[in-house]
């Protein structure tokens, strides 16, 4: 059998995987960012624990129908269970409980970027509990993420007696949603849609579950395939998109990129439910805005060693990282998966925490400037 390297063949994408990264995460935010007010429109009609269900149902199902299309990718292995349990439990169960009962003390845009929160989470479990890399320019956005959002959680924005309970639960929904994504982190090199299809499915019959027991009534026909496919949407494809970022990115980039979602909302929320646009609004947008930029300028750099590992799952070779050989006639710049081995390599380039570059950090190894402490502290 016929072998060749990859480097004789021109590359047929410029797109870097930390590119391919950020647009997934954009696409998840923006699919995700239309369901909030959509689902608090939907809320007129269907309770917050039936329409939990069928929001993640709807993704579950359709992409587990996305399994009979297409080439399969890798396979979940055992030890995978404990952190794709996990993740279900947190991010499809007791995430959106949490912000369907707060979205019904909460106005829309107001909740919209409340959820931002979620990226501030996601980025300190990280750091703290997964030993994530996180620089100064992240820090600094996830900041002023969480001054815009107490701005808009602050007294007096939201009126009525239920008014701390509102934010309250979002914020609960959205440190759930950051452990999910940690976790998650955890099994992105599998095939997505297998990850997305188990955790749709399963959170989607615990929350029916739930509703049911709640005493719960089934919508008119309308109302049931409008959820169904809102969940397709905004949690199905939105996760698909989420896990492939995460493959890239790491769960704290990951996360800061997901934060336009909220924007996505807000917008949204004031041209369907004609919200009024308060000066808190805003203010909070305004301070999001710039950390966004902090976050797409944001520079890591710095020599490091990868290990010698064998491993599968889906690549390309576009990357710097996979030169291995292939048996004649297989297109290597094109997506494809299967058994290989990395040999040991010192180099140097731009890079985020992807599926390989879990290495530790010593001081002056951080950033742009590698002899400046450029990170904040492990």
């Amino acid at each position: 059998m016929r072998y060749r390297p990859c480097a004789l063949t021109p590359p047929r994408s410029t797109i870097s995987p930390p590119t391919r990264g950020i647009l997934y995460a954009i696409a998840a935010a923006v699919l995700f960012g239309a369901s909030t007010p959509l689902s608090r429109a939907l809320l007129t009609w269907v309770s917050p624990a039936l329409l939990a269900a069928l929001l993640y149902l709807g993704g579950g199902i359709g992409l587990s129908l996305s399994l009979f299309v297409g080439r399969p990718g890798a396979r979940l292995v055992r030890s995978d269970a404990r952190w794709l349990a996990g993740a279900t439990l947190f991010g499809g169960v007791l995430g959106p409980l949490s912000l369907l009962f707060g979205l019904r003390a909460t106005p829309a845009g107001t909740a919209s970027l409340l959820l931002n929160l979620e990226s501030v989470f996601t980025a300190f479990v990280a750091w703290r509990v997964f030993h994530e890399q996180i620089d100064r320019r992240v820090a600094a956005g996830m900041a002023l993420v969480l001054v815009a959002s107490t701005v808009l959680a602050w007294p007096g924005q939201v009126h009525g007696a239920s008014s701390v309970f509102g934010p309250l639960a979002i914020a609960g929904a959205c440190l759930c949603w950051a452990i999910d994504n940690n976790l998650t982190r955890k099994v992105s090199d599998a095939d997505p849609r297998i990850v997305v299809a188990i955790k749709c499915s399963v959170a989607g019959l615990v929350n029916l579950a739930i509703a049911l027991a709640l005493g719960a009534q089934w919508p008119g026909g309308a109302m049931l395939a409008a959820s169904m496919t809102v969940g397709l949407s905004s949690y199905g494809v939105s996760l698909l998109f989420f896990v492939l970022a995460l493959r890239h990115l790491g769960a704290a980039r990951t996360g800061s990129w997901f934060s336009l979602a909220p924007f996505i909302g807000a917008g949204l929320s004031l041209l369907i439910t004609r919200e009024p646009l308060t000066v808190a609004l805003v203010v909070a947008s305004a301070l999001m805005g710039v950390a966004l930029y902090l976050h797409a300028t944001e520079k890591h750099e710095h020599e490091h060693e990868h290990e010698p590992v064998r491993h599968r799952h889906g690549h390309r070779h576009d990357d710097g990282h996979h030169q291995h050989e292939h048996p004649a006639g297989i297109d290597v710049f094109e997506g494809h998966e299967h058994e290989h081995t990395h040999e040991r390599i010192v180099h140097a380039h731009a890079h985020f925490p992807d599926t390989h570059h879990q290495h530790e950090h010593s001081h002056g190894e951080h950033g742009e400037h590698p002899h400046e402490e450029h990170d904040a502290p492990r």
